[in-house]
Formats: C-alpha cells, structure tokens, sequence
C-alpha cells in the first residue's frame, strides 16, 4: 500500500499540510469584512462610457417579466429577465468592498505562515 501522491511516508506532510491549510484559511477568510455599497442610483457597472445604474438595469427586467406572463414562450422576454437578474448579480458583486479586521502583523503573519506552509507541506506530500 503506498502513500498520499503514490509515495512512501507522505500521509503525515499530507495531513498536517490539509490540516494547517484549512485553518489559515479559515482564519483568513473569516478576517475579512465584506461591505456593500450598492443601491437603487448607485452605479452598477460601466458600459461604454456610460454609467449603468441599479434602476435601468430594471427597465428590461420589467419588460421581460411581462413579456414572459404575456406569453411564456417569449424567447426575447426570457432573454431580457435572465439578461436583467445576470446584470444585477453582476452588479452587486463588482460593488463590494473587501476590507481586512484590525489584525496585528504577528497574527497576520501566523495566518500566512499556517496558510502557505500547509499548501507547501501538502504539495511535498503528493510529489512522486
């Protein structure tokens, strides 16, 4: 029976690196503030030059929802409803703020080091 990456002894590198992988990621991740700064005349995205706001993208939304109830076989009401809610999405997620929480160097530093090390110990694992 061979190991973790088909080679001798490497289920102990594999499972502290998983182990120390997931716990810098998680302690990354949960160091992170999301914040939002989306609303009905904010701006969604740009488009040519041109500014997209929150409220046009619900102009064809509005006409494709009615399209759709009019007649549910509307493949351009189906287009401009799915069209609509894609470039909402799309929205929302290009206007999002990602900031870190206060964090001192020493813990930023455990977290990279349990991060980093453990993709370095898990990919030693699995090497031939």
């Amino acid at each position: 029976m061979r190991g973790a990456g088909g080679s001798d002894g490497g289920e102990f590198n594999f499972v502290i690196g998983l182990v120390m992988m997931v716990a810098g990621g998680y302690l990354l991740l949960s160091n992170i503030v999301i914040r939002p700064n989306f609303g009905m005349g904010t701006r969604a995205f740009g488009l040519g030059g041109v500014d997209v706001t929150t409220g046009m993208i619900l102009i064809p939304f509005m006409f494709g929802i009615a399209m759709v109830f009019y007649n549910g076989r509307s493949k351009i009401g189906w287009a401009l409803a799915v069209g609509a809610i894609i470039a909402l999405i799309a929205g929302v997620i290009s206007n999002l703020t990602l900031q870190f929480t206060r964090l001192s160097a020493f813990d930023l530093l455990v977290i990279l080091v349990l991060l980093f090390g453990g993709v370095g110990l898990f990919l030693r694992s699995l090497r031939g």
